[in-house]
């Protein structure tokens, strides 16, 4: 049984179905559904994005830096912070993430006016994509630095 939240509804809605691709977008918590069998009830849109629960691990991103980094932040201009770890144009997102982390999207937010922010650079901040000081715990700390291999 698969239990998914209906937003028309708002409810759950539960069935046996098959599906054969997951597009997880763990920045938002949310999974986008391809159908390839068993039709969903016609009163539930399959275009929607849904949020599941599910049961599984989340990826875990590489650490690009374990210091924030400073940056002059453009009010109303769409940014986009690199989630996965293997942009070269860090902490901004490069696109990389498409051939090496497939299961992560780049966090997009536009800042009201015009600020300098810390953005983390280790990639486990609470707080996206500001440092929140995770990056001096013993789990960071101990752990290798992503380097990038050209070859």
């Amino acid at each position: 049984m698969t239990a998914v939240w209906s937003r028309a509804e708002l409810r759950w809605v539960t069935g046996t179905l098959r599906w054969t691709r997951a597009e997880l977008r763990w920045v938002t918590g949310t999974l986008r559904w391809t159908r390839t069998t068993a039709p969903f009830p016609s009163r539930f849109p399959t275009s929607h994005c849904l949020q599941v629960q599910f049961c599984t691990v989340p990826p875990k991103p590489v650490i690009p830096s374990k210091k924030p980094f400073k940056v002059d932040l453009v009010g109303g201009k769409r940014h986009s912070w690199c989630t996965c770890g293997y942009s070269k144009k860090q902490p901004f997102c490069d696109g990389a993430h498409k051939l090496k982390a497939k299961s992560f999207t780049p966090l997009r937010f536009f800042p009201e006016k015009d600020t300098t922010a810390w953005l983390c650079g280790c990639k486990y901040t609470n707080n996206p994509p500001y440092c929140d000081g995770t990056h001096k715990q013993h789990f960071i700390v101990s752990a290798p630095l992503h380097e990038e291999n050209d070859s």
